[in-house]
């Protein structure tokens, strides 16, 4: 994970993530073996709880009645998907049945909400940009945040991800 020395806004800061973990993807279609998919899994899996718990804790609250409600809801249903599939693969071994399957339908959901937050007409990231908000001030507490949870994931690990809509 990159250390930045100056905070970015808030939407920089989640597509420097995305990016992250799109690259993590890739790299996992292309390893070998089960200590090299292992690993990969588990950095993804970190990345995705980190990432999502900075946008439930202070990213979709700073844009709720900002932007579209309709937006932040399924954003928030689509997370639970991925935590269910995360804390799946964490909980399994690579060569249990399914759990490349299982990495594979995680980057296709992530892919599509990244998508949707950032990359269609009228994406989250492009409403959040015209909406009264003050991304650099988010930025500056996501990134706080962020530190802490990676700090946390390096020494004591972090906890299962928890849905919030999703009955699991």
């Amino acid at each position: 994970m990159p250390n930045q020395t100056a905070d970015p806004d808030a939407i920089k800061l989640l597509t420097t993530d995305h990016r992250i973990v799109e690259d993590l993807f890739a790299d996992y279609e292309k390893a070998r073996g089960a200590s090299a998919k292992e690993k990969l899994a588990h950095q993804i899996c970190t990345e995705l709880k980190i990432h999502s718990t900075i946008e439930e804790e202070i990213f979709y609250p700073a844009l709720r009645g900002k932007i579209e409600d309709d937006m932040l809801d399924e954003a928030v249903v689509e997370h639970d998907g991925a935590k269910v599939l995360i804390n799946d693969i964490e909980s399994a071994e690579p060569s249990e049945e399914f759990y490349d399957a299982k990495v594979k339908v995680l980057q296709e959901q992530i892919e599509h909400h990244v998508k949707e937050e950032e990359k269609q007409r009228d994406s989250m990231f492009a409403q959040a940009r015209k909406a009264e908000v003050d991304l650099e001030a988010l930025g500056s507490q996501m990134a706080a945040r962020k530190a802490e949870l990676t700090k946390q994931a390096k020494t004591s690990g972090l906890p299962p991800a928890v849905p919030q809509a999703v009955q699991v």
